[in-house]
């Protein structure tokens, strides 16, 4: 924590008693300090990053698999046109 953003949180905790504009800006620290911890937990366990590949492996996928189903409708296609001509 930075020295500035300290001595703001310790004064407006100092001055809470004294009415809403102290405990507004409390809270605003203390938001902060929650999002600057959350963004660290994060990182540390990788996160976003990790979702991020799994989710183009999961889009990976998925385009694989309608590449197959295609094909093999398309296949089908031909097939049931072919016999269709025969007859």
């Amino acid at each position: 924590m930075r020295k500035r953003v300290a001595r703001t949180a310790t004064s407006a905790v100092a001055a809470a008693p004294g009415g809403k504009k102290a405990s507004k800006q409390v809270s605003s620290i203390a938001k902060d300090l929650r999002k600057v911890a959350g963004d660290l937990e994060d990182r540390a366990r990788r996160g976003p990053a990790k979702r991020k590949a799994s989710a183009k492996k999961g889009v990976a996928t998925r385009k694989r698999n309608a590449a197959k189903r295609s094909a093999a409708a398309k296949k089908g296609a031909r097939t049931r046109a072919k016999n269709k001509r025969t007859r």
